[in-house]
C-alpha cells in the first residue's frame, strides 16, 4: 500500500517529470541541464536524475525503459500513470530518496481543497451564497 504523502508527492512532481520526458526522451535521465530550459522541465529532469542515481542497474534499466516508452508516447495521461507508478515504487524502496526528493517541492498548503465542475451550466466553489443554474430564475431579494 502507497503511503498518502508519497501520493502527494507524485501529484505534485507528475506535471514537471512529464514535461521533462516530453522535451527531452530517454535523454532526460543524463542530459547536463540547459540553461534555458523551462523551470518544470528542469524540475522533472532533476527529479529522474535523482531517482536514476539511487537505483540498481535493474532499477536504471527499468527507468530508461519507462523514459523511453513515455517519451514515445503521444498521451500525456498515459505518460504520468506510468511515469506516477514507477516514482511511488522508487520512494517506497527507498526512504532516503523520499527525503531527498521531498526538499524538491514546496510543501502542499495546509487544507488544500480541490473543487471540480463538469458539464453545461456546472458551477463550482468553496463558499457558495446562492447559486443558479438554468434559464428563467431570478435571484431571491435580500
Amino acid at each position: 500500500m502507497v503511503s498518502a504523502e508519497i501520493v502527494q508527492w507524485v501529484q505534485q512532481a507528475g506535471p514537471a517529470v512529464t514535461a521533462a520526458v516530453s522535451a527531452y526522451g530517454a535523454a532526460v535521465l543524463t542530459r547536463a541541464e540547459d540553461a534555458a530550459a523551462d523551470a518544470t522541465v528542469g524540475l522533472g529532469q532533476r527529479i529522474l536524475q535523482l531517482v536514476w542515481r539511487r537505483r540498481d542497474e535493474a532499477g536504471r534499466a527499468e527507468l530508461e525503459r519507462v523514459v523511453d516508452e513515455a517519451a514515445d508516447e503521444q498521451d500525456d495521461a498515459y505518460t504520468t500513470v506510468v511515469l506516477s507508478r514507477l516514482l511511488k515504487r522508487a520512494l517506497q524502496d527507498d526512504p532516503e530518496l523520499r527525503e531527498e526528493l521531498s526538499g524538491l517541492l514546496p510543501a502542499p498548503a495546509a487544507g488544500t481543497v480541490n473543487i471540480t465542475a463538469s458539464g453545461i451550466r456546472s458551477i463550482a466553489g468553496q463558499h457558495i451564497q446562492t447559486a443558479m443554474t438554468g434559464d428563467g430564475h431570478t435571484p431571491p431579494r435580500s
